[in-house]
């Protein structure tokens, strides 16, 4: 016979710590409170959300149990403190006021696209909400970019500028409606409005709701370029079929061959111009939209103007995230649009956030401006991501993904990593978390540095964070390490130096929470970064180990005649890694035609040692192979030339590598020096199939196939001489799909345990993580 349950009355607690808030938790646990006929409450505080259960026993077991195994479906819980309580005699479940601690906080959840509960009611004529570009629920919607603080409550974003009417105002207090303390809740009658400004016009009554949506359209159809607020800033779109709209959009924009992004409005239409996998389609349709590059389909369907991409093999898609993008893409009927979307903003500079910045910045570029009076609090762009072996490959961290924390294995003190100069991010930690911030940009001019400061003054305040230490990379030129030195004097704080390529691999073990008890070894190949012998570094391998990092092996020195201008224009490095090489001038100009006048130049300054840097730099060893394979001899945007060496191999299979040679250090030697790659013999042979009539596209193959050979070799020898089993790949050259791929294989068959990224990108975007893990690490020793 079964024992009668327990009607003892209980009362359980349960603290909360994760990513509790604006992903409809406190609704979720109000319902399931009530499905095992519990009292109490739930409330948001600034750590997190608490809840109080009290009923006979057995019940508020079963809802512990009920909760455990299926929390509310965005919550991220990271840990639960429960206490028991003696029972008050509460005799229903509510939702409380939120309550505030002055040092407390906790994660924030990312912006949401929109869900198809909204999409249903958007496009439902009998629906309140038909055709209202600001529709969300608790399930979707914005939130990081309009939260001003935490908790996580409508007066607290942007939207406490908006009174709910009645009818949002029962959904709101409506236990049983999807939009039961949704913050950003929002009508045609109470909430944010839409309207159109044609540039150069002052309209006296400029369209506004629908008309304004369909004016939009309009402009997009015949050709124009409009300006559209969206969520985390400004777009400049553009019909992605009309290549004179898209060649208006560059020359104005100022962005020469850079590939643009494309949005459309469901999986479907991209795949008739794209090629995607199962998990590629996937990715696509996850709440957090990032832009996915897809494989371009030969004999599309639905064919884009091939200025959008030029020259590369991939097209970067996302689908809409927001109901002002389904509705942008929903007018045309059966035919399908394909928008380009660009980020709002002339090419270096931040994106525009507000109407009146926009109006002012962008009217050169734009023909007319979508705008809204929702405000953006935070600026946030769009992410990017490849996918790898079904597995994400970040490439910028930003909408959808920024402010989610990295977990640390312990509570630690805080710190401020503040990144390096390109693909600018920086980081914060707050107890056992590391919060890492949405891709800011290139940091080299003094609008990029006012935006980086209003993204880290809101990230203090909104985490409560008091950094104790601030980080920074060894550059000496670098604006951002100068302005570590004046915010950390400023406020009387150490300023640590952390080196760029040590960073990257500490990012590669804080994501993967990873410790350094055993010997970890970091391959980091990059195009810079400043080395602790004032050279160049970017070839690199790093063992790391109890807190201390050393160098063992790298690729081995080429000058950079003239510094930067031989990033700018890759047959300079190509010079240099030829005569390094052996290769005589007259081969050389023969190799590299087209420089009559600036060949014998660069060769005497290589001779005579002038402004040429040392470097060993493995993405400037992939642009001076595209040089010489004749793909690209100057470059308009960052791994122009690299991408466009993996671009032509896509596809072959994984081949023989290229001879090359492993220079050991001296067993002798008081001190040991790192062994070096000698890409000598490499070279030799690759002009040697040049000569052949060999086929561009095989040599690039066995190319990336050398280096791949290359990384198995040295992780090998340092298996024998350090007991390294497990390796990191990490570094922009990484980014590289086929690199990655070929090099996981080879490792991961001979018995190494391989992690690479999937939180953070390999690029300089994750590298104030991995600063602020050395700085935690240097505290704990």
């Amino acid at each position: 016979m079964t024992p009668e349950p327990s009607r003892e009355l209980v009362r359980l607690r349960l603290e909360v710590r994760g990513m509790v808030q604006g992903i409809g938790f406190r609704p979720a646990v109000w319902q399931l409170a009530h499905a095992h006929g519990l009292a109490g409450f739930v409330g948001n505080h600034s750590e997190g959300a608490v809840m109080e259960v009290e009923g006979p026993s057995h019940k508020v077991a079963a809802f512990r149990a009920s909760f455990d195994a299926q929390p509310p479906p965005l919550a991220r819980v990271d840990a639960i403190v429960a206490i028991s309580l003696p029972p008050r005699g509460d005799r229903e479940f509510c939702i409380v006021a939120s309550t505030v601690k002055e040092q407390a906080s906790t994660p924030i959840s990312p912006d949401l696209g929109t869900c198809e509960a909204c999409l249903r009611e958007m496009g439902d004529p009998a629906n309140r909400r038909f055709g209202y570009p600001f529709t969300n629920c608790t399930q979707c919607g914005p939130r990081f970019t309009i939260t001003e603080d935490i908790p996580y409550d409508r007066p607290r974003t942007t939207m406490r500028h908006f009174t709910m009417c009645a009818a949002c105002s029962a959904e709101y207090h409506d236990p049983s409606d999807r939009r039961f303390h949704a913050q950003p809740n929002a009508c045609w009658d109470c909430g944010p409005n839409v309207w159109l400004a044609v540039t150069g016009r002052s309209l006296m009554e400029p369209p506004r709701g629908r008309e304004a949506l369909q004016a939009a359209r309009r402009t997009l159809n015949e050709g124009g370029i409009l300006a559209v607020k969206g969520i985390g800033g400004f777009h400049l779109a553009c019909d992605a079929t009309n290549a004179d709209a898209v060649e208006r959009l560059r020359q104005r924009k100022g962005r020469a061959e850079k590939p643009f992004a494309v949005m459309v409005a469901g999986v479907e239409v991209a795949l008739q111009f794209a090629h995607a996998s199962d998990a590629e389609q996937a990715l696509l349709a996850c709440r957090e939209r990032p832009i996915v590059l897809l494989r371009k389909r030969l004999n599309a369907s639905l064919p884009l103007a091939p200025q959008v991409a030029p020259e590369s093999p991939h097209w970067g898609v996302m689908l809409a995230y927001s109901p002002l993008h389904h509705l942008l893409l929903d007018g045309n009927g059966d035919d399908p649009c394909v928008f380009v979307m660009t980020s709002g903003n002339w090419s270096e500079e931040p994106i525009a956030r507000d109407n009146e910045e926009a109006l002012d910045r962008l009217s050169p570029l734009a023909d007319a401006f979508l705008l809204h009076d929702r405000g953006i609090h935070v600026v946030a762009d769009d992410s990017v991501v490849r996918m790898v072996e079904g597995r994400e490959l970040p490439l910028r961290r930003s909408r959808g993904y920024a402010p989610l924390p990295v977990r640390l294995p312990r509570v630690s003190a805080s710190v401020l990593a503040v990144g390096g100069e390109l693909k600018s991010t920086f980081c914060i930690t707050k107890t056992d978390y590391a919060y890492l911030s949405q891709h800011i940009g290139d940091v080299g001019n003094l609008e990029t540095q006012h935006a980086f400061e209003r993204a880290l003054g809101h990230f203090l305040s909104l985490f409560r964070a008091e950094p104790q230490v601030v980080v920074r990379d060894l550059h000496p030129g670098y604006l951002s390490s100068a302005w570590a030195k004046r915010y950390a004097a400023s406020r009387g704080l150490p300023s640590l130096g952390v080196q760029h390529h040590h960073a990257h691999v500490a990012a590669l073990l804080a994501e993967h929470g990873l410790n350094d008890d055993e010997p970890f070894l970091g391959v980091a190949f990059d195009g810079t970064g400043y080395g602790e012998d004032g050279a160049i570094w970017g070839g690199e391998f790093l063992r790391v180990h109890q807190g201390s990092v050393s160098r063992v092996a790298h690729l081995r020195y080429s000058p950079l005649p003239g510094g930067d201008a031989s990033i700018r224009h890759p047959w300079r490095c190509a010079v240099a890694h030829l005569r390094e090489a052996g290769v005589s001038p007259r081969e050389i100009e023969v190799l590299l035609p087209g420089h009559d006048d600036e060949l014998p130049v660069v060769l005497r300054q290589l001779e005579r040692n002038l402004n040429c840097i040392p470097s060993s730099s493995m993405g400037r060893l992939f642009d001076a192979v595209a040089a010489v394979l004749g793909l690209r001899h100057t470059v308009t945007f960052e791994a122009q030339a690299a991408m466009q060496l993996e671009a032509l191999c896509e596809g072959l299979p994984f081949t023989d590598p290229y001879p090359f040679c492993l220079c050991h250090s001296m067993p002798d030697a008081e001190v040991a020096c790192p062994q070096t790659f000698d890409p000598a013999p490499l070279w030799l042979e690759l002009i040697r199939d040049l000569r052949a009539g060999i086929h561009r596209a095989l040599i690039a193959a066995r190319f990336h196939s050398t280096v791949a050979a290359m990384v198995l070799q040295l992780c090998e020898v340092q298996r024998v001489q350090n007991q390294v089993c497990r390796v990191g790949l990490t570094g922009g050259v990484f980014q590289n799909v086929r690199l990655l791929e070929e090099s996981i294989a080879l490792l991961q068959s001979a018995g190494f345990s391989v992690h690479h990224h999937q939180l953070v990108p390999p690029n300089d975007g994750g590298i104030a993580l991995g600063q602020a893990w050395l700085a935690l690490r240097q505290l704990q020793q």
